[in-house]
């Protein structure tokens, strides 16, 4: 009976010894295994956060816009080309473009503006002409035809009145009211000679008031 006792004993403490280091399921699945202390636990989940990098964390370089270039740098808004500053010292003069022959257009200054020095020939004449080249105005003209041909050329004769009104035809923005007209003829041929001052600018003329041409045309551009 007392040997019973203590084989009973000694399998009692043995249960109990094999209870204190058996691990329980639901302490593996709520991370307190043995063998690790809670720091150590911790220091472990840390490690595998970091071990595994978000997707929102790749950067993405934004795109980059296109800046549209300032094409308008290149030309001055308003300026006129060669063929425009020709065209315009032409039908100033009214000269068909048929008619004109050795043609010179080149880029010049004259009083601090810079123009078009346009020159060209005719069979009943030579033509000086510059042009404006920001805004196109004619801001000097020579020409004298020959009057020989002035019959050839035709035309009807004019007043004083519509001498006025045709010069003024030739002068951007003025009226009959801005040409000072008289009649000439010391040299035994009738004509008419004019003056015009207007916007900065001095003109002088003769007319042939057989045919209302203008011979000989001078303005200039005022200091």
């Amino acid at each position: 009976m007392g040997n019973w006792k203590k084989t009973a004993a000694a399998l009692l403490l043995l249960a109990m010894l094999s209870g204190c280091t058996t691990t329980s399921p639901s302490s593996v699945e709520d991370g307190t295994a043995v063998g690790g202390t809670p720091s150590q636990q911790q220091a472990g989940q840390e490690s595998s956060s970091q071990s595994q990098a978000p997707e929102s964390a790749v950067s993405v370089a934004p795109e980059q816009q296109e800046v549209p270039s300032d094409s308008s740098a290149s030309q001055t808004s308003g300026e006129i080309d060669q063929d425009k500053a020709l065209s315009i010292a032409m039908e100033n003069a009214s000269v068909p473009e048929d008619d004109a022959y050795n043609i010179k257009v080149e880029r010049d200054g004259d009083n601090s503006i810079p123009i078009y020095d346009i020159e060209f020939e005719t069979d009943y004449g030579d033509y000086d002409f510059e042009v404006a080249i920001d805004d196109g105005r004619i801001v000097g003209a020579d020409y004298e035809i020959n009057e020989e041909w002035l019959s050839r050329l035709g035309g009807s004769q004019v007043s004083q009145e519509d001498a006025k009104v045709i010069a003024a035809s030739k002068i951007p923005g003025s009226s009959r009211e801005d040409i000072r007209i008289q009649e000439e003829g010391d040299d035994g041929r009738t004509r008419y000679e004019g003056w015009c001052q207007f916007d900065n600018m001095e003109y002088e003329f003769e007319m042939d008031p057989e045919t209302g041409i203008i011979f000989d045309w001078n303005a200039d551009l005022q200091d």
